[in-house]
């Protein structure tokens, strides 16, 4: 299928892009007003953030390690509040004994 059966492309305009990573690539885009070119696009190759000015890519993201949830509970609670909400909850268990 020729260009004579879908009839004339969209003028196109290509916009290079440069990662971190020092990888460039070159999307293409079409030339129409009011159509804005995203000012940056993801790597094809490492997937990193890639911006516009090769002298400047973007930082790539930081990536959080895996957190358990225990590790989320002891930035939330100190060692004192988990003291004392375990001594509740025993508490409450012993009493739940003797009376049943």
């Amino acid at each position: 299928m020729g260009e004579a059966e879908r009839g004339d492309a969209a003028p196109r305009v290509f916009v290079s892009y440069w990662c971190a990573n020092g990888h460039q690539t070159r999307p293409s885009f079409a030339e129409e007003p009011g159509l804005a070119v995203p000012e940056t696009w993801d790597c094809p190759r490492c997937g990193f953030p890639a911006g516009q000015d090769e002298a400047n890519p973007p930082a790539p993201p930081k990536v959080e390690p895996y957190k358990t949830h225990l590790a989320y509970v002891k930035e939330r609670r100190s060692d004192a509040d988990g003291k004392a909400i375990l001594d509740e909850a025993l508490a409450t268990l012993r009493e739940r004994k003797l009376i049943q």
